[in-house]
């Protein structure tokens, strides 16, 4: 038991590293950073770890982009939303394509929803100036393209076996 704990744990870490330093590779859209690699290792997560574990590695890697000027305070309720989501998913029906909807519709919606008070509250933005909606539309277009990438990835791995033998390893 304790040696999956441990595993699980260094597979996080080493998830939440490339997450921080994948997101290096960021664009702007409408005034958040937008970081494919985070949306990736997000549904990774979800799929070899769990929605929990997922959800520290996304707390982990948005708290360490933004100590390191790699991101904002948008990434909090992004990433976080879109891992648990997608890790609940993958959790209930252990198929790939929901698993991926689950992170685009937590990080899209849901996230891009929380996004809006954290910017009026704590990023001094103008509420009369950013409509409530108003991160949806980056937040979808960093997941989406993570996703596929993720879905790629994964993909493979479960086509060539890998995946379960990762999985077995894990649990």
């Amino acid at each position: 038991m304790k040696r999956n704990q441990t595993l699980k744990l260094s597979l996080s870490a080493i998830l939440c590293a490339v997450a921080v330093i994948g997101s290096m590779f960021s664009f702007p859209v409408f005034g958040s950073k937008c970081s494919p690699v985070q949306h990736m290792v997000n549904v990774i997560c979800g799929v070899l770890l769990g929605p929990w574990y997922g959800l520290g590695a996304a707390f982990a890697a948005s708290l360490l982009r933004n100590i390191f000027g790699l991101g904002s305070l948008l990434a909090f309720p992004g990433s976080m939303c879109g891992a648990l989501l997608c890790g609940l998913v993958y959790k209930k029906t252990e198929k790939l394509l929901p698993t991926l909807i689950g992170e685009v519709f937590g990080t899209g919606i849901i996230g891009g929803l929380l996004a809006y008070p954290i910017a009026v509250w704590f990023m001094g933005a103008s509420a009369a100036n950013v409509a409530f909606y108003a991160y949806i539309v980056p937040f979808l277009i960093s997941t989406v393209a993570g996703s596929i990438i993720a879905g790629a990835l994964i993909f493979v791995l479960k086509r060539n076996k890998t995946l379960d033998n990762i999985l077995n390893h894990i649990k």
